[in-house]
């Protein structure tokens, strides 16, 4: 099956467990599809399959989308019910949504199972894989977890050949931590706020999109004196026609 070219969407934060008013960002996931009633699979490893996200996904998706959920913590693993059948499940999906949470600890559950190399399977098919958070984190080479203890530097799945900072504007200690890492000589990359998305098509930035007015997100390079903080566009999907977005130095 292809659908098209790799895509993955990484949220700073948001969506449907951040976001109980505004369904902005998960709308335009579902957008990046052709499907009438996409199929929406969600991994919430990094929660520990946590019962009440699981929940607050069929709610957000099943209305309008063929919904469901792979658990690997769970004797009842969710929709690939049979371990063996979790690739064919994953690979037959329009969206891969993964949820927030432990980086380190999803990341080593995936490779037991195999599922990283599912994962990077389904994004050469062209199959959309998005999330926030840890969701968002996996995908880079390199990122920034604070999820246990101070913040650290962790390797990702690496399909975008960056480094990755979330919850920019909620968090200053990461945000600080993450500016120190790239000026001692973390791969450059990318600092978004909650509400805000970024979005790659194949490993390059195609847009960055909001569901906040005032959401920001940032490329985050070396500089002679720390980092250099650009201000990437930013579309709000809430009306805004008009991308935001200067070069600050830092």
């Amino acid at each position: 099956m292809r659908l098209g070219d790799p895509q993955i969407v990484a949220l700073g934060g948001g969506g449907f467990s951040m976001e109980t008013e505004s369904g902005l960002l998960d709308d335009y996931v579902l957008s990046l599809t052709t499907a009438k009633r996409p199929r929406v699979c969600f991994l919430p490893t990094a929660s520990g399959d946590a019962d009440h996200y699981v929940v607050r996904f069929y709610r957000r998706f099943a209305p309008t989308c063929d919904a469901s959920h792979v658990s690997l913590f769970r004797r009842d693993q969710g929709a690939g019910a049979v371990e063996n059948d979790l690739e064919r499940h994953l690979l037959s999906q329009d969206v891969i949504y993964v949820g927030g949470g432990n980086m380190v600890s999803m990341l080593g559950a995936w490779r037991a199972h195999g599922l990283d190399e599912v994962l990077r399977k389904a994004w050469h098919r062209g199959i959309v894989l998005c999330g926030p958070s840890a969701g968002s984190l996996c995908w880079f080479q390199e990122a920034l977890s604070a999820f246990h203890g101070a913040p650290r530097s962790v390797r990702g799945l690496g399909l975008l050949p960056y480094s990755n900072c979330v919850h920019y504007d909620a968090e200053p200690a990461r945000r600080d931590e993450y500016r120190r890492f790239v000026a001692d000589g973390m791969i450059p990359g990318f600092a978004v706020e909650d509400g805000v998305a970024l979005h790659f098509r194949g490993t390059h930035l195609e847009r960055a999109v909001s569901s906040r007015a005032e959401g920001c997100a940032y490329r985050i390079d070396p500089g002679e004196d720390g980092v250099v903080e650009t201000a990437v566009d930013v579309i709000y999907l809430g009306g805004d026609p008009q991308p935001r977005g200067a070069a600050v130095a830092a």
